[in-house]
């Protein structure tokens, strides 16, 4: 006869195994379910039921106090007595720029043309014993170039050509004691619907010297070739240089925010980016980025040739630098399937002057584009 210690362990056991089995099972249908919900949530991403309709929201600019009150904390601004201002700058600047002055001024930065084949526009450079310094700036904002015993580096500023405009002609030095300083303004801009490039960009508060510490400026913790405040700006880690986690240095990605994975979608994604000049050796355009506003998983994982970078599509996700200011030169919509055919869809594409509208079809491998609408402006 059993003691009633071993029909307890023997209850105990089988109650156990029971209760594991179930578990599994319960297990299973759980990981199903999280399966299913991530795939769904990419389509999610990804796919649109019907055609999103585009509404414009007018942005308000923001005022000088509220400026003033968002700055970066490495930014000191101090109020000049004599100034130029933002009209007498913008307007020499761009006046009366004859073929030989813009002769001379290419000249003038040519030894950053051929250290920067980034597609940079350049003012008031300086040279600091064996260090050569000069103004920057493309499509993402403002940067402090630096060419020191031939080896070319750059670090980004943080600050939005929304909020801040730096003269073309300074007339200080912008080097000095420990700082990068320059002269500029206030502004805002009011953009004008359905016009782009007719935007009003106006001057709020002209005379104003914008000094940033070199060391401020030029931290790089990670070491990966992009200085912190870039990194804090695009949502790249400050502290690892390989952001992704796929083994290539962020310097030297050209899709350093997330993993790219071939597949048919990506794929697509992928071929609707716009094309560089044949003479750009696009891996040496480390600091020329295409920006794109999207959340869907097949775009962010697409294999670029050209260096790209996302940004969220919600406000509240965003930086406040990416917030604010309208780094996006080109979109890639969601797909739309079509009815008939599960490997037909919709796609559009467009930039700040133009829209193509595609029907995309995936046969043997690979996708043909047809376009099927679109305009020009």
């Amino acid at each position: 006869m059993k003691s009633a210690a071993i029909v307890f362990w023997e209850r105990f056991l089988h109650f156990c195994s029971k209760t594991f089995n179930e578990m599994k099972i319960l297990y299973f249908f759980v990981l199903v379910f999280c399966i299913s919900c991530s795939v769904n949530n990419t389509d999610g991403n990804c796919f649109i039921e019907k055609e999103e309709k585009s509404v414009y929201v007018e942005q308000k600019p923001y005022t000088v106090k509220e400026i003033l009150n968002k700055k970066p904390d490495y930014l000191q601004i101090v109020d000049l007595k004599d100034y130029r201002s933002f009209k007498k700058d913008s307007t020499e600047s761009k006046g009366g720029f004859s073929e030989e002055r813009w002769k001379a001024k290419k000249e003038e930065y040519n030894v950053f043309s051929e250290k920067f084949p980034d597609h940079f526009s350049y003012s008031a450079k300086q040279q600091v014993g064996n260090v050569l310094y000069a103004l920057g700036s493309n499509a993402l904002g403002f940067w402090l170039m630096k060419i020191e015993n031939d080896k070319p580096s750059a670090y980004f500023l943080g600050l939005s050509f929304s909020h801040y405009y730096i003269n073309k002609i300074q007339e200080t030095p912008i080097i000095k004691d420990g700082f990068l300083q320059f002269e500029g303004s206030l502004v805002k801009i009011i953009k004008v619907p359905g016009l782009p490039g007719y935007d009003d960009y106006s001057a709020m508060e002209d005379g104003k010297l914008f000094r940033i510490k070199l060391d401020d400026l030029m931290k790089d913790s990670d070491q990966d070739g992009y200085n912190d405040i870039f990194e804090e700006t695009f949502a790249l880690n400050p502290n690892n240089k390989d952001t992704d986690g796929d083994g290539i240095n962020d310097f030297e990605d050209m899709n350093p925010l997330f993993k790219s994975e071939k597949n048919k979608f990506s794929e697509l994604y992928a071929s609707l980016l716009p094309s560089y000049s044949e003479d750009d050796d696009l891996k040496k355009l480390h600091y020329t980025f295409e920006v794109y506003e999207s959340d869907c998983d097949y775009f962010h994982q697409i294999n670029p040739e050209i260096r790209v970078l996302f940004i969220p599509e919600k406000d509240q996700k965003k930086t406040y630098y990416t917030r604010i200011t309208d780094v996006t030169e080109n979109h890639i919509s969601k797909m739309k399937r079509a009815n008939y055919d599960s490997n037909r869809v919709y796609i559009s594409e467009s930039g700040s002057s133009h829209k193509n509208d595609y029907v995309a079809e995936y046969k043997d491998g690979k996708w043909t584009l047809e376009i099927v609408g679109g305009y020009i402006i």
